[in-house]
């Protein structure tokens, strides 16, 4: 896969957008094929999601590949790291598909995938993806034949690459090369630029022999994975501006809880906003025992929000202040994201285009009525010594007055009601 590439001339990065009007166009990029969705080529940016299970356990990883793909992981990775994984590959995919659920595998190979995939046809046919760390595939004279093998494996079999370079398994023999060039510079680096250098000539150099063998580049994603956040936007910038392979973003060991939600949306959000990245993941670490699909969740709400894409309707709540001691709106918000979160399997099915839709619940006079208005509904909740009523605004125009107990459900009715009036499939009870 060669030794280097000349580095010490890069340009500065570009800025993102004149103005901060908006996002920067997209990067440009080839688009690849992955099963049935596309990557890249200005297709929506695509989230994806990595199980945590034993792949050999095929009762286990069928659970949560459904889970994850029911929450919305529009690609799901899993790892095939021994004899057993790869056999049970094509009975997950076998299962998977009696589920109905038809969300493309990728295969997660160190050390020994071009023995595995070798060993196993009906495992290499069975996922729509093999990722390739360049600096796990194999070491020293082995390296260069191993990467090959998995290369032909994929052209084989019709299958797209991924070539994740990874900051915690970098190619040593590159980085010892680009170090001592470095030294020998009249103007010598920092070893983290090295480092990210080392990274970014890994994936592109993998490439580019991909290629040399028969891959196309229609068939390649990259990616460069560091734990830093101004670490992976810098990496990231440079790839971009060095290759229209696509791309795959994501923070490697982004942590747990809000310090790996924090993050990666504050890595991958710029990146975004700079034109960068075709598909995402957040490398959350969950709490013993906790919710996998959290990954999914947040690479979603980040998209949303950033207006890039739409998952899920909307749900805007004022954060409360001394105008708003009760906890009704609190209650009332929480409700209905919850139901509508629950409701969005079936309702992707039942109601397309459902997840434009925008509610507000709002807790006091102040900009409850306001906010509500430019909600398709919304709800200004009575603050702390105002009248027990909640005038309830639908599309713009105030539509009835709610009071009473019974409050939170009549409200969560009409919602329901508006759904079905607006998102609803014509014909569909008349056929059932």
């Amino acid at each position: 896969m060669g030794c280097s590439m000349s580095f010490f001339s890069s340009p500065e990065a570009e800025t993102a957008s004149e103005g901060g009007a908006g996002p920067a166009p997209r990067h440009r990029t080839v688009g690849v094929r992955v099963g049935s969705v596309m990557v890249g080529g200005g297709a929506p940016i695509v989230v994806q999601s990595m199980t945590n299970t034993d792949t050999a356990d095929v009762d286990a990883t069928v659970a949560q590949v459904a889970a994850l793909a029911r929450a919305g992981s529009e690609i799901v990775r899993i790892t095939v790291d021994r004899d057993e994984a790869a056999a049970a590959v094509p009975k997950i995919r076998e299962r998977l598909d009696r589920l109905g659920v038809d969300v493309p595998l990728v295969g997660d190979f160190h050390y020994i995938g071009h023995q595995l995939l070798a060993d196993h046809p009906a495992c290499a046919e069975a996922l729509a993806k093999y990722r390739i760390n360049p600096g796990n595939v194999g070491f020293r004279e082995k390296k260069d034949r191993q990467f090959g093998a998995i290369v032909e494996q994929a052209i084989r079999h019709g299958k797209a690459v991924r070539i994740g370079a990874n900051w915690g398994s970098l190619d040593q023999e590159l980085l010892t090369h680009l170090m001592n060039e470095n030294a020998a510079s009249a103007r010598p680096r920092d070893m983290r630029w090295v480092t990210r250098e080392a990274m970014i000539q890994s994936a592109l150099l993998s490439a580019a022999r991909a290629e040399e063998i028969g891959l196309g580049r229609d068939r390649i994603i990259l990616s460069a994975k560091v734990s830093a956040v101004q670490d992976l936007i810098a990496v990231y910038q440079d790839l971009a501006r060095r290759s229209d392979y696509a791309i795959h973003l994501g923070l490697t060991e982004a942590g747990m809880g809000t310090k790996g939600i924090v993050a990666s949306s504050a890595a991958i959000g710029i990146l975004l906003q700079q034109g960068i990245g075709d598909t995402i993941r957040f490398s959350l670490t969950p709490e013993p025992g906790g919710d996998r699909t959290l990954e999914v969740k947040t690479a979603q709400e980040l998209l949303q929000t950033m207006g890039f894409r739409t998952f899920v309707p909307l749900v805007a709540a004022c954060p409360g202040c001394g105008r708003t001691t009760s906890s009704v709106f609190q209650e009332l918000a929480r409700d209905i994201q919850n139901w509508i979160s629950t409701s969005m399997p079936e309702w992707r099915q039942t109601h397309p285009g459902v997840e434009n839709l925008n509610v507000a619940v709002m807790g006091c006079i102040v900009n409850g009525p306001g906010e509500s208005k430019h909600a398709n509904i919304g709800i200004s909740l009575p603050g702390t010594g105002e009248q027990p009523t909640a005038p309830v605004f639908i599309d713009g125009k105030k539509a009835m007055t709610l009071r009473g107990p019974t409050l939170a459900q009549d409200f969560q009715k009409i919602v329901l009601d508006y759904i079905d009036k607006n998102y609803g499939q014509p014909g569909r009870d008349a056929a059932e």
